[in-house]
């Protein structure tokens, strides 16, 4: 009888034995990390929680022997935002360690593979010094990865549907979320409010103050979302469809999945030290060399 740890991707799903089991299966964990904030008039304020989260869940049927999804991190750093109503923002240390307590308990209890999957722009500082901490103070292997980035490993894939201007065009509640939303949620689109947004700082044409998904200028300066945008939609969402969703959606899950299959049983790399003498411990808590060897 097949284990019940090699069939189930969800993580909650799992009693603590199973838990035990998946770890010996080497399975990756992969962590959506979202946040309940505006999306313009026409998308919910979960947006950010069902992009990420379709996503991962995607990955976890097509590979369930080899993948574990966890429950979202729901709140995220939205402090910007807050000028439209209906944001939840966590303050950026306490979205650092409630990141870092879940990594570093999987990582305790034998997960060595973490992948965090993010749904919000203003998250992946964040994230990143969330997963570079995982690193260093665990034994654990933690990266993380915005959803959207996976639609630019296959060079020709955005180009193949992508219609809105760039910079700009996608950006925040524009036609790659709306689309993607549309895939996974239509009911709760509200087509009759959906209308393009201008990106005011965009408008200066400036070689160096510019913002898209999928890339910014040099010097691109982020402040209160109010402050340049009236309506909070960042892009031009008039050109989303439901097939460029479900587009987007299966070029995402593809690609996670193949990462997955990279990543999963990948040597670590191995770290070493240079200095002569060592008396103390490593400051910061990070986790001593020693403790690798």
């Amino acid at each position: 009888m097949t284990s019940r740890a090699a069939t189930e991707y969800r993580y909650e799903k799992l009693t603590w034995p199973e838990i035990n089991e998946a770890v010996d299966l080497k399975k990756v964990c992969i962590i959506p990390c979202g946040a309940v904030e505006q999306h313009g008039p026409h998308l919910p304020l979960d947006v950010d929680l069902v992009c990420p989260g379709g996503i991962a869940k995607g990955t976890g049927m097509a590979m369930p022997g080899k993948v574990l999804v966890l429950p979202h991190i729901a709140y995220g750093y939205t402090g910007h935002v807050m000028d439209f109503p209906g944001t939840i923002n966590t303050h950026y240390e306490t979205f650092i360690k409630q990141v870092l307590d879940v990594t570093k308990s999987l990582a305790y209890h034998g997960f060595k593979k973490i992948i965090l999957l993010n749904g919000h722009g203003s998250n992946m500082p964040n994230l990143d010094l969330a997963a570079r901490r995982t690193n260093l103070e665990t034994d654990a292997e933690c990266v993380c990865c915005a959803w959207w980035n996976l639609l630019t490993v296959d060079k020709t894939f955005l180009p193949s549907w992508r219609e809105s201007k760039f910079p700009g065009g996608c950006a925040h509640a524009c036609e790659l979320e709306t689309s993607l939303y549309m895939y996974l949620d239509e009911e709760n689109v509200r087509k009759d409010k959906i209308k393009n947004g201008v990106i005011s700082f965009n408008e200066d044409n400036s070689p160096f103050n510019w913002v898209d998904l999928f890339g910014a200028g040099p010097a691109t300066v982020i402040s209160w979302t109010s402050s340049y945008s009236p309506t909070g939609v960042l892009g031009e969402p008039e050109l989303a469809t439901k097939e460029k969703g479900e587009r987007a959606y299966n070029e995402a899950v593809k690609q996670l999945c193949r990462f997955v299959d990279y990543f999963q049983h990948r040597p670590c790399d191995v770290r070493h030290a240079e200095q002569r003498s060592r008396t103390m411990p490593i400051p910061w808590g990070q986790l001593d060399i020693r403790e690798n060897s």
